[in-house]
């Protein structure tokens, strides 16, 4: 039973270190250092370290499979499946709203001018939950038609992370965003969507 404490330990290492270089403090640090080019280079390396770090696990993943502890059947593993594809269009789309080039870091370094302010998307997806990507994410982790011990562990360690980089993702957009986000915040849920409250219509900021 030590695999799925190696997951968990590996999932744990990864979780800590993307947390920080994601974290404002760094970006800053990094910043002062190297100067403010690095500003547009920062989200494409960023997004190439968390890949890259990623895959150890994924290695780790498939060298320690675990115990079998359920597979689902016909039908029910077609459902899982298509589960799966819609959890992946709704990430494509998510992406898709908040603008792909610049989620991936390609707008910003092909961006020779002065960089535009951020700009806070509440429409779309984002009229429902604040964190669609997450959302997805979960959905498709959690369809997955068969489950092992080592899955399991790294389906609740992923899941762990993502609950605490809402967290943290939500107190960098506040400090970015203020009273807009504050106000988003309030109407919005998290990551479980419900019917919009009355009375507000959501917008672009």
């Amino acid at each position: 039973m030590l695999e799925p404490l190696a997951i968990l330990a590996a999932v744990a290492a990864y979780g800590a270190v993307h947390s920080l270089v994601a974290s404002l403090g760094v970006k800053r640090w990094v910043r002062a250092r190297l100067g403010p080019r690095t500003d547009r280079v920062y989200r494409l390396a960023y997004n190439a370290f968390a890949v890259a770090f990623f895959l150890p696990v994924l290695a780790l993943l498939a060298r320690l499979p675990g115990d079998l502890l359920y597979q689902l059947r016909l039908p029910w593993s077609v459902l899982a499946i298509l589960g799966q594809g819609v959890a992946l269009a709704l990430l494509a789309i998510g992406l898709l709203q908040t603008g792909p080039w610049t989620f991936l870091g390609l707008r910003q370094l092909m961006d020779r001018g002065p960089s535009e302010p951020p700009s806070l998307t509440v429409t779309g997806l984002y009229r429902w939950v604040r964190h669609p990507l997450y959302t997805a994410g979960l959905l498709f982790i959690w369809l997955t038609p068969v489950i092992t011990t080592s899955v399991l562990a790294l389906n609740l360690a992923l899941s762990a992370y993502i609950l605490l980089g809402s967290r943290l993702e939500e107190h960098r957009l506040s400090i970015e965003f203020g009273q807009a986000y504050a106000d988003y915040k309030a109407r919005v849920p998290s990551l479980i969507p419900r019917p919009p409250r009355p009375g507000r219509a959501p917008h672009r900021m």
